[in-house]
């Protein structure tokens, strides 16, 4: 069962949008980034694969303290829209900023993904490949190593009392 602070939410801010949610409709995610101006879309999908370590796997579940993650979630789309050379310092007295990524979203599920089904989409536009590349890239890894989700994986044959929640990394 999932806990109650385990739930949908979303959060748009100026730099993307951010949701947390039990169910993923990757093409309207997609979409959703899609801009005139843009040059370049990358996304990113990360899906339950069948197997780890060779153990067949049945199933992942996900839980979020989702009114914290999705604040960190938005918090990492906000310092990846921001130039990577540069410390936090010169990027605050820097006047008129604007980013190479146009638009921007993460979505990542909770509750039970099944094999083949997607866990997280990351849709970044931009008018280069390149940082839209970079982009999706760098929000992955800060997604799995500063956001507040769990996930655990159950394996064929072994008891699912006994799987154990991780952090998402």
């Amino acid at each position: 069962m999932i806990p109650s602070a385990s739930v949908e939410a979303l959060l748009k801010t100026p730099h993307g949008v951010c949701a947390i949610s039990h169910s993923l409709d990757v093409q309207k995610i997609i979409a959703s980034v899609q801009d005139e101006s843009a040059g370049a879309t990358a996304v990113f999908i990360g899906t339950t694969r069948n197997s780890f370590q060779g153990k067949t796997v049945t199933r992942l579940e996900y839980q979020a303290y989702s009114k914290l993650a999705i604040k960190t979630m938005a918090r990492i789309i906000c310092d990846v829209s921001q130039p990577a050379a540069q410390s936090d310092h010169e990027l605050r007295a820097q006047e008129g900023y604007v980013s190479s990524i146009i638009r921007c979203v993460v979505y990542h599920r909770i509750g039970v993904v099944p094999v083949g089904e997607p866990s997280i989409v990351i849709a970044v536009s931009s008018p280069h490949r390149k940082e839209a590349f970079a982009a999706c890239e760098r929000i992955l890894e800060e997604i799995k190593s500063r956001a507040q989700i769990w996930k655990r994986e159950c394996y064929e044959g072994e008891d699912e009392n006994q799987a154990e929640w991780k952090s998402n990394k």
